[in-house]
């Protein structure tokens, strides 16, 4: 048996999904731009350090952080029920779910859900977060399985940090600032973006460098069919791996 032997199931997403997308990026981004046009785009953590906060090792704390900032916005706006950005609902996601934010926003009659990927990258740091893990092989590719129009979204937010100090302890406050952010749909990142880490399971999806995406429009089932080439193209994985996650996970009929 081989790959063109399997009778796949194969998803159909809406026709309006990549407008529906688009739709969801957009006000993603647009909440974003109206709290850094506030001012309000900064975390300060208050230590009781003389010499401020190590620079040199604040990433492996910013993504925490970072995570904790972006759903504090989102559910400031989701509080008010009248905010202009349709957005209806928010939920945080426990710490080893696929995305790490649910949003949902309406849209005529429709209610479109964004599960939303946070991932933090530094301002300072060359190369820091330029290759992240996105979510397992097995868990998107069946996600897309179950929910053709399921929405994958990556939340990339770049961030410098800096310290001050505070007048009124005289200590040293930790400035996290945020400076800049994008958001991607995973399903429309080109091919040449995503590549197949073996490691960890079943294998990792990774965005190649985070900060410079390029935009490929596919289907669903395109996309379940690039995740398999990526897949099986890896030299650590065998046809009979993949076989054996496709039986599991009700990817094919036979």
């Amino acid at each position: 048996m081989t790959y063109g032997d399997l009778i796949f199931k194969i998803p159909q997403e809406t026709e309006t999904y990549r407008e529906d997308s688009a739709f969801v990026v957009s006000r993603i981004i647009s909440i974003l731009d109206a709290r850094k046009n506030e001012g309000d785009n900064k975390i300060v953590l208050n230590t009781n350090l003389k010499l401020g906060l190590p620079l040199e090792n604040i990433n492996k704390i910013a993504g925490p952080m970072i995570e904790a900032w972006a759903f504090e916005v989102f559910a400031g706006i989701r509080d008010d029920y009248r905010n202009s950005y349709s957005l209806i609902n928010v939920e945080a996601q426990e710490r080893l779910g696929m995305a790490d934010i649910i949003l949902q926003f309406k849209k005529g009659n429709e209610i479109l859900t964004g599960n939303i990927d946070v991932k933090a990258t530094s301002n300072d740091i060359p190369k820091s977060g330029k290759s992240p893990n996105i979510t397992s092989f097995s868990r998107i590719r069946t996600a897309y399985v179950k929910d053709p129009d399921f929405m994958f979204i990556i939340l990339s937010i770049k961030h410098r940090v800096y310290s001050q100090r505070n007048e009124t302890s005289r200590l040293m406050d930790g400035i996290m600032e945020i400076v800049d952010y994008n958001a991607y749909d995973l399903k429309f990142i080109s091919d040449d973006d995503i590549s197949y880490n073996p490691a960890l399971g079943t294998g990792q999806i990774q965005v190649k460098d985070i900060h410079y995406i390029n935009f490929q429009y596919r289907t669903t089932w395109q996309m379940c069919q690039l995740l398999d080439r990526k897949f099986l193209s890896s030299s650590r994985k065998t046809f009979e791996d993949f076989y054996r996650e496709a039986v599991k996970h009700k990817w094919i009929k036979n």
